[in-house]
């Protein structure tokens, strides 16, 4: 029997998809909560040198914050 997916909260249906990544059904109800439009950052490509730094510099630091998260999440 499987276990009831919207009870799970997602750190726990993570765990389950990666311990039973044949079971398509909860991998696309993990899917499903995500939110990417609303977690999206959109960047324009740069007209400059500086510009193309700064957005670098800007990509660096989420990047960093959101393995600081998925670090913590673990």
């Amino acid at each position: 029997m499987k276990p009831d997916f919207e009870k799970m909260s997602r750190k726990e249906l993570r765990a389950y998809v990666l311990a039973n990544r044949e079971d398509i059904e909860a991998l696309e109800f993990l899917f499903s909560r995500r939110t990417p439009d609303k977690e999206a950052i959109w960047f324009h490509p740069p007209k400059t040198k500086q510009e193309e730094q700064e957005q670098f510099e800007l990509f660096k630091r989420i990047v960093e914050e959101k393995e600081g998260n998925i670090d913590s999440q673990s």
